[in-house]
């Protein structure tokens, strides 16, 4: 799979943008804020329909505009293409159309561009808290299995709504047991797709991290709950439905007190391990950098195992966080796949590919 060209218009700092990559390395040259990263961030929406950022829709409209506009055109593994248009509006909701329909869910179209990004950010995946390894889990599902999205949308919704019931303080049973079944569901499935992208990553983990760091060292992705128990990959969505039924009803009394939802999935505790040690708190700076870079390339061999399709490569900025050997040893691991470079200083880079110089929003050779 890659990028064939991009359009852009009223994107981040992109009045209007015209771009054809290269299908192999593609190295985005200019100073901080020229707007390299905000192209990758429009491959990323494309895939994903969210900003790699973080930042919300009407952050990523120009300011002197209600609407921006992305359109790209993907060629799939099987030679043919696939033309993705967004609308992202300053106000309301985005429209997408796939190939010039309208899509009436704009969740399908997760799956007609896969792409996985290494970020500079990506220290947080093993420095802080585990919310950032169950998105990590939840963002690598969808890629694995685009339904994901669906159930991912399905929990927050039901989680939402029990909160709201709880936040009223009403304390009518037979209303909070509704809730209750909803949201067992829901963790239900979203635990089975979660525990399913778990074991894709970690049979990959351990080679990628040797490649990275050049010694033996065993790094583990280890899923740690208060409710559930076993997080063999093969479990059904039923199971964890049940688990979760019986948590919730256990911990109503502690729900009405506190008037939040005390457990599920929003509140497991996913880890990466070093030589059997919390990576957070027993490995150096180094191993985690080298881990983090390894979570992204396994996380990648997992969707091309997977989906018997190679994602883009987008790399932001990540050759200047690294020494030389590490960069060097970053470089031979990575897949060949249509990659995507950011740098503000090309020596940086130990790859050979079509340069590109990124200047007040605007591209070129």
């Amino acid at each position: 799979m890659y990028l064939e060209w991009l359009t852009l218009a009223g994107f981040r700092s992109h009045a209007e943008v015209e771009w054809r990559p290269d299908p192999g390395t593609n190295v985005l040259v200019g100073r901080n804020g020229a707007g390299k990263t905000g192209l990758l961030e429009a491959v990323s929406y494309l895939a994903t329909l969210r900003s790699f950022r973080g930042s919300p829709d009407d952050a990523l409209v120009t300011h002197e505009a209600d609407s921006g506009f992305l359109r790209g055109s993907v060629v799939r593994g099987d030679g043919g293409s696939t033309l993705v248009e967004i609308e992202v509006r300053r106000r309301g909701a985005r429209r997408v159309q796939v190939n010039r329909q309208r899509l009436v869910r704009t969740a399908d179209l997760i799956g007609h561009v896969r792409i996985v990004a290494f970020l500079p950010e990506d220290l947080d995946l093993i420095k802080r808290g585990p919310a950032y390894r169950r998105d990590l889990l939840d963002d690598a599902a969808i890629q694995l299995w685009p339904a994901s999205y669906a159930d991912r949308m399905e929990f927050e919704r039901a989680l939402r709504q029990r909160n709201a019931f709880l936040k009223q303080g009403e304390k009518d049973p037979m209303t909070l047991s509704v809730w209750d079944e909803r949201l067992a569901q829901a963790s239900g499935r979203l635990m089975s797709r979660r525990v399913k992208a778990l074991a894709a990553i970690s049979a990959h983990l351990g080679d990628a991290y040797r490649e990275v760091a050049g010694h033996a060292a065993t790094p583990e992705f280890e899923y740690r709950s208060v409710w559930a128990t076993d997080f063999d990959r093969s479990r059904p969505g039923a199971a964890f439905a049940a688990e979760m039924q019986q948590a919730l009803v256990g911990a109503q009394r502690a729900d009405r007190d506190r008037r939040v939802t005390t457990v599920g999935p929003h509140r497991d505790e996913p880890t990466f391990l070093l030589g059997g040690h919390d990576s957070r708190h027993q490995a150096s700076q180094g191993e985690q950098r080298t881990l983090a870079l390894a979570v992204r390339l396994a996380t990648h061999r997992a969707i091309t195992e997977v989906t018997d399709t190679v994602p883009i490569l987008l790399l932001d900025d990540v050759f200047s966080e690294l020494d030389p050997s590490r960069a060097s040893a970053l470089t031979s691991a990575l897949p060949t796949a249509q990659t995507l470079i950011t740098t503000a200083d090309p020596s940086h880079v130990p790859l050979e590919g079509v340069t590109w110089q990124v200047k007040d929003g605007r591209i070129g050779q």
